[in-house]
């Protein structure tokens, strides 16, 4: 890794994980990856971001308004707040996204910090080109978020062993890791493939 690498955790929240509102299969096995990823990133003293979806009772997100989601993740509850495994440094930048009514909030580029700047901003004005990024959920926030990275112009660097999905359709999962890689992102499995510093 080098000082132009930067690493995103994406929406890892209670509704999403077993017992949550919108749970993911096995969505709690990514923190222990996570962890080993984080630990990694801190001790070279390497930017942590991570992402979370924070929304309002009312938007049309949710199936009561016209989307395709039960309420999850609503701003200030439990379902809403980081697992309380996830070893998030204090330093780490969190990043809020959906949090208007009319805002899906799929991709960690839409969120913003609690100044109101974005994801992207932040990380040019770190030096940051390559994120790594894994997270909830594969098929949704993590391929968005990993599309958005190469749209703006970020190298991309899929963890492969901390990711899981939805899957709502059968292999949507499989789909995604595809057409993440078909627009240019990488994939790495396991703390040990980073790139040596």
């Amino acid at each position: 890794m080098q000082g132009k690498d930067a690493l995103l955790v994406i929406d890892v929240q209670n509704d999403f994980c077993p017992g949550g509102a919108l749970a993911v299969a096995d969505g709690d096995q990514v923190v222990p990856a996570l962890n080993r990823y984080i630990g990694r990133f801190e001790k070279s003293q390497l930017p942590i971001f991570a992402t979370r979806d924070w929304h309002p009772e009312r938007t049309r997100h949710f199936k009561a308004h016209g989307g395709l989601w039960p309420p999850h993740c609503i701003q200030g509850t439990q379902g809403a707040e980081f697992r309380p495994d996830l070893k998030l440094p204090a330093g780490a930048v969190i990043i809020s996204a959906g949090m208007a009514p009319d805002e899906e909030g799929y991709s960690g580029f839409e969120g913003r910090d609690d100044r109101g700047i974005g994801l992207a901003e932040l990380l040019r004005q770190r030096g940051v080109e390559r994120i790594f990024v894994g997270g909830l959920a594969t098929d949704y926030c993590v391929k968005q978020t990993v599309l958005d990275g190469l749209k703006h112009g970020f190298k991309v660097v899929l963890l492969g062993d901390a990711v899981r999905g939805v899957n709502l359709q059968a292999g949507d999962s499989e789909r995604a890791v595809a057409e993440m890689l078909r627009a240019g992102a990488e994939r790495i499995s396991g703390a040990a493939s980073l790139p040596k510093s």
